[in-house]
Parts: C-alpha cells; structure tokens; sequence
C-alpha cells in the first residue's frame, strides 16, 4: 500500500476505504487532490472535527491538495446523518457567521497559499441549481429503494419524528458536491466520518455513472474515549476550537485528563509527533504517563491554538498543580518545554525559570476562567456557596454546598469549612481571589476597585 495509507492505517485515521487497491494506485500520482465536507451549524468547530483536520493536515504534508468544503449550501437543508431528530434550519446570516468561523480554524492546519489547498463554499454551486434540471440531470440516476438503505436515512425513518422531504436530498446534493469537485479540480478522493458511507458511495456511483470515471473513499472512525463517549463531549458541554468559547486553558486541562487507556492513541490522532516515539510510550506508566499527558495536552493546544496560548496554559497549569518535568527521551521531537526551561520573553509574558523550579508568570499570562467583580459587592460579603453557583463551579446552590460539606472546595488554596462562609474583601489577595472545585476546576475573581 501507498506510505499514506500504511500512515493514516497506523495512526488510525482509517476505518473503510473503497477500491482498496485502485486507492493505493491513485495515491501513488503526484497530483492527488481529495477534500472532505465540513457542516457549519455552529460558529466553530469542536473536539470531534480533530480527526477529519488532522486527515487533511496529513494528506497536505505527503504532497497531496485538499479541499475544504464549507457547506454553506447543504447546511441550509440539513443532514440527516447520525441524527434521531430533524436538524433546525438556518438562515443564510448565520450560516454566513458560522462559515467565517469555521474557514479561520481549517486555516490553522491547512496552507491554503500559492494554490496548496483550497477552502470552497458548495453555496456557489448549489444555490445556482434549477429543480428540473437538477432533477432530470442528476435525480435520474439515485434509486429511492437503495437511498432508504443507507445508515443515515434507516436511523430517521425508524425514529418517531421520521425523515422529511428536504433532508431526503441531502445525499443528491453532497453527492453533486463530489461531482463538481471532480470536474472542476480533478478531485479523485472523498473523506469523511463513518455517519458519511452512504452519502460517500453516493458521490462515487454518480461520477462513474456521469463521467464513467473511478473516484475513491476514505472513511474515518467516530473517536471515543475508554468509556465509550464521544470525543469532544464533557459535563460542561462539547470543547470547541474557538478560544471564546473553550479557553486555551480549559482546551489544555480537557487533554490532561485523558484516561491512561487513551494516551497513546490519542497522541498518535492528535499530534504530528512520528510514530516510532509515540509506540515507545505505550507501556509507561505513573509519573512518566503523567508527563505524557503533559506533551499531548501541549501539542494539541499548540495545533489548535499556536505557540504563544499552548505555553501560557502549560505555565498557568504548572502555576496551578505543580511543575511536571517531561524528560528529555520522551517524545524527544515535542517542542514542549523540558526540566522546567521556558523559552524566554514570549511577547513579554513568560520569565526565565528560577533555579528552584518554580515559575513566576504575570498575571495576564493566567488564562484561568475569570470573572470581574466591584470591590463594593464584597464589602458586605457573599455567601461561599452562593459566589460558587454564580461563577459556574457548581450547577446549583444545592450543588455549591454539597460540594462545600463534602470538602470539596478552596479559597485562594485553604479548603472552606462552611457553605455560608462570608467571602469579603479581606480575601482578596493582590486584587484577587481564586475559587477552586474538585482538584481540576478554577476560578479567579478579578476584583475591580473604583475609587
């Protein structure tokens, strides 16, 4: 097979192919261009987009032409894939925002200069469709009976809401996607989720069917964890790309806590680390899986977010739990930060180490989830359980004074005694005061005097 096959196979980015050895053939040209479909029902991209990015990421690096197809036209029908219930349809103004968000994130793990990549809207083809025509030129060619079979449209036409007319196209149209990508850029090569089969062999049949021509498929897994949940997927909700929405720093603790089962799996999905250093770590345990996690938490944020966010979050980690010392035979090529040197002077914001080891970041280098509160509101003093409710580290004021009673809480790092504890201005501390649930969830009230 093909260097790329054998790298996606080994990493585990493959689940099916088509034409397995025709795909192996086709991958052997220089001039291969594949692209793979991404849904803009949201502003940004979460968690679960990693696999298809890192794909394309990967395909670009051996040579290869993406397409990053932003559909702007399909996501005004909505696909019914992998999906109990009918999607809620979205104007053209949204979709609009959303695709703004969506095509800067793509930006960070694909080269779209001097014609490497391209970043495609299929609103540009399929908002410019005739029904008749559309229907007798491409219609024709998709059997009702086999549609009903595929994955996608068993699961809604079982479920209570069933599947509606508009969604029922969806097939036709992502399959004409596949169409003119081949026409207009020669692209050979469909990647996408395995929730995509039906709508990926739907494209491949209406090529060779159109232009009796062999196009191919790659179909990727749906990642999960040990536990068999979805990736991406966490009590407070799914952990987005966008840094409004997920912070670099919550982006990073979300990868050290990876269970010990996933470590290595993940590091081979997640990273760009080679796989000869990624086998080599399968089998440690303790302190050096620790210090594991600290490399995948660092270079996933580094992909994600860019080197100056991936090391405010590990200096803001260390500052929080402890400095882990990642040595230096593990994971050798990660440009993480090793027996606690820092690079210097990152914008002005990260000192050198100190011969004890302990890191001295400023403040503003802290990306801990923060909220701004009047010195004023603490003169009279709120209640600890109810600050803990208002600031989000608990679900509830029940919940804020279980955890509380259970000792499950800290003010700037002394454990409260007491749900109705008065937290007063006499806790600030350097215009500060750091609010702790659990062993993993911070918060900082950043005081504001305004006298």
């Amino acid at each position: 097979m093909n260097n790329i096959i054998n790298l996606l196979y080994e990493r585990g980015f493959i689940e099916n192919t088509t034409h397995d050895k025709e795909l192996s053939r086709y991958l052997e040209n220089e001039n291969v261009t594949c692209y793979i479909g991404f849904d803009p029902t949201a502003s940004s991209l979460h968690v679960g987009s990693l696999v298809p990015l890192m794909s394309l990421a990967y395909m670009q690096k051996h040579g290869y032409r993406p397409i990053a197809l932003v559909g702007g036209g399909t996501g005004l029908v909505g696909d019914p894939s992998g999906k109990t219930e009918t999607r809620q349809l979205l104007n053209e103004e949204i979709l609009e925002e959303n695709m703004c968000g969506i095509k800067e994130q793509i930006s960070r793990f694909i080269d779209f200069s001097e014609g490497k990549a391209f970043l495609l809207n299929n609103a540009d083809w399929l908002s410019q469709l005739e029904y008749i025509p559309f229907l007798r030129d491409i219609g024709r060619y998709f059997s009702v009976n086999r549609m009903i079979k595929a994955e996608s449209y068993k699961m809604r036409l079982e479920a209570e809401e069933g599947l509606n007319f508009i969604e029922f196209n969806y097939m036709l149209l992502q399959a004409y996607d596949f169409l003119k990508l081949f026409d207009k850029y020669g692209c050979r090569l469909q990647l996408g989720g395995s929730d995509q089969w039906g709508n990926i062999v739907a494209g491949i049949d209406l090529v060779r069917r159109v232009r009796h021509e062999t196009t191919f498929g790659i179909i990727l897994p749906l990642i999960t964890n040990s536990n068999g949940e979805k990736m991406g997927k966490t009590a407070k909700g799914a952990v987005w790309l966008d840094s409004s929405r997920t912070t670099p720093y919550e982006f990073y603790q979300y990868w050290i806590n990876t269970d010990d089962q996933d470590v290595a799996r993940f590091m081979a999905l997640y990273t760009f680390l080679p796989m000869d250093e990624i086998k080599k770590i399968d089998k440690l345990r303790g302190a050096d899986l620790n210090s594991i996690k600290t490399v995948l938490a660092f270079e996933t944020t580094l992909i994600v977010h860019g080197e100056k966010e991936a090391l405010k979050a590990h200096v803001a980690a260390q500052n929080r739990f402890g400095l882990r010392l990642v040595p230096k035979e593990i994971l050798p090529s990660s440009s993480i930060p090793r027996n606690g040197m820092l690079r210097e002077d990152v914008s002005g914001n990260i000192n050198a180490v100190l011969p004890s080891l302990r890191v001295e970041i400023k403040a503003k280098v802290d990306s801990t989830p923060s909220t701004y509160i009047d010195e004023d509101q603490l003169k009279a003093g709120i209640p600890a359980f109810k600050l803990y409710h208002m600031v989000g580290l608990s679900n509830s004021s029940s919940a804020a004074r279980r955890l509380i009673a259970q000792g499950g809480a800290y003010l700037n790092g002394n454990r409260l005694e007491s749900f109705d504890y008065l937290i007063t201005d006499s806790d600030v501390d350097n215009m500060e005061i750091l609010l702790r649930a659990g062993k993993k969830h911070f918060h900082k009230l950043m005081v504001k005097n305004n006298n």
